[in-house]
């Protein structure tokens, strides 16, 4: 019997021969995405369905949040957006996939490939796959996010805050103390709120996160650590992509080598802030206090505290510098809402020193003015999925099979009209009870997620947000530039949004 060898077949046969057997493979592949595949019968778009590639383009391009509300529209509250993956619109799924399990009852395990697609990099607070080591980190966590470190950590806060106040005086043209412009500057000019809301939550995170600012509100610029970072969230789309097309070797290869410069140098500095912080022993009202104090008990070594401290501020200052910016355009294109708001802060403080991170708690406008903030401007964009659990489970009345990506998409959700009342509107008073309202699902948006993993720093968040807005609005009158009027119009977001800058003029209010 005679064999063939490749060289008598020919090298275009051989690639020829290559292409065939590639494209059947490919089409067997698509074909049984589309007829055979467990999750045939969800809806959804015959691309989502059969390829991951329209939720790798959508990414890529920044517009798979606005997509996946955009799919729900036309497929309903429940939506195949890739192969293995579906997307819920239902306050349902929130509990059935982040919250609170019955004993026995296993939990929706966090996708590794979103959470942690570098390998090499150790388990934090966020990315931890275990129930166990993500408990034994929240419950070290806790005392700094505890009511009674809040009350500590206000001299702190406050300072950053007050600073802010100073800053914006001092750039936004107008002479602070006679309302006029002042002899530098012709007419007023405007301030990038943008740049100088981020400056000041990072600076307070850095000192509860490391003991020391970033200098950012000092010297009106970003500190390379902090560029590394915002760097990463954007680039965080680019790996989310490649990942979901089964390249993740290429992410790994990607970070060996091609971002290992980076990489290096961001955790050079992260190890130098951080060796500042432990200088000042553990007994300090903040954030990592705990995990030092615990280090050996909990087996964190250097790297483990590194990526620890990070996550930490990075969660609680691009997400909360995202929101403030989101609120004050929303208030400044809503003059009916900034107005009511302005009332309610300057008729409850007759001094800015009365301002404080516990006297804010009284303003009630302003908290439903930031809860519709964060239903029509979520900071974070995207889904956080989740994993069906071994044998399946059920999620909003739709019974997912075992390892099914799953989650609620922030934007789609805080936008579907079958659950809000003129979604794409800004409605404060739906969160006060407003008849107009009735209807609304509530709880349909969970900005921090809930369940045993949801946010720790909610109460932080909320509390810090209040004070920021409510010292500016107290301090200075508002208008936005009309350069700044479409600032929503075509914004892309990957984890949390792509924010162009936002231009205000400021005029200090006279006292």
């Amino acid at each position: 019997m005679a064999f063939l060898h490749a060289s008598d077949i020919g090298l275009p046969n051989l690639a020829l021969l290559a292409i065939v057997l590639g494209s059947a493979y490919y089409a067997s592949w698509l074909a049984y995405n589309l007829f055979l595949h467990p999750l045939r019968a969800f809806p959804g778009p015959l691309a989502h369905r059969a390829s991951n590639l329209p939720r790798a383009y959508y990414m890529l391009r920044g517009r798979l949040g606005t997509k996946v509300a955009d799919l729900h529209a036309a497929y309903g509250p429940v939506v195949r957006v890739s192969p293995d993956e579906l997307a819920f619109a239902d306050p349902q799924a929130w509990k059935d996939i982040y919250g609170h399990r019955a004993a026995g009852e296993p939990e929706f395990p966090k996708d590794p490939e979103f959470y942690r697609p570098v390998r090499a990099l150790p388990e934090s607070i966020v990315s931890a796959h275990s129930r166990d080591v993500h408990g034994q980190l929240r419950r070290q966590l806790a005392h700094g996010f505890s009511e009674r470190s809040m009350r500590a950590q206000e001299p702190i806060i406050g300072r950053y805050v007050d600073l802010l106040v100073h800053r914006l005086r001092e750039n936004c043209g107008v002479d602070s103390t006679t309302t006029s412009c002042s002899p530098t500057a012709a007419t007023p000019k405007t301030v990038n709120m943008r740049e100088w809301l981020n400056w000041c939550t990072f600076d307070v995170i850095g000192d509860l996160g490391f003991g020391s600012p970033f200098g950012g509100l000092e010297n009106a610029t970003y500190h390379p650590w902090v560029r590394m970072i915002t760097g990463a969230i954007r680039n965080g789309g680019i790996v989310s992509a490649i990942m979901s097309v089964g390249a993740s070797p290429v992410v790994q290869l990607m970070s060996k080598y091609g971002g290992m410069r980076s990489r290096d140098q961001h955790q050079n500095l992260t190890r130098q802030k951080l060796l500042q912080r432990m200088e000042l022993g553990a007994e300090r009202p903040d954030f990592i206090e705990g995990l030092i104090r615990k280090k050996d008990e909990l087996d964190l070594d250097m790297f483990k505290l590194q990526m620890n401290a990070s996550i930490l501020i990075i969660a609680g200052s691009e997400t909360t510098a995202t929101l403030l910016s989101g609120a004050t355009f929303l208030l400044l294109t809503n003059p009916a809402a900034l107005e009511k708001l302005t009332h309610e802060v300057r008729s409850t403080f007759a001094d800015d020193a009365d301002i404080t991170l516990s006297s804010v708690g009284s303003l009630s406008y302003m908290l439903a003015c930031l809860n519709e903030s964060l239903r029509r401007y979520p900071p974070v964009v995207i889904g956080l999925p989740r994993l069906a659990p071994q044998g399946g489970a059920t999620v909003a009345g739709h019974f997912v099979p075992e390892g099914t990506r799953v989650a609620v998409w922030h934007y789609a959700i805080s936008h579907d009209p079958r659950l809000w009342t003129d979604p794409h509107g800004f409605h404060p008073e739906r969160f006060l009870g407003d008849p107009r309202f009735r209807g609304d699902a509530l709880d349909a948006m969970q900005p921090f997620s809930l369940g045993p993993r949801n946010c720790i720093g909610k109460n932080l968040a909320y509390a810090e947000m209040r004070l920021i807005l409510a010292k500016i609005i107290f301090n200075f009158d508002m208008r936005i530039a009309d350069e700044s009027r479409g600032w929503l119009d075509g914004q892309r977001a990957f984890t949390v949004w792509d924010k162009p800058p936002l231009q205000v003029y400021l005029t200090p209010v006279k006292r």
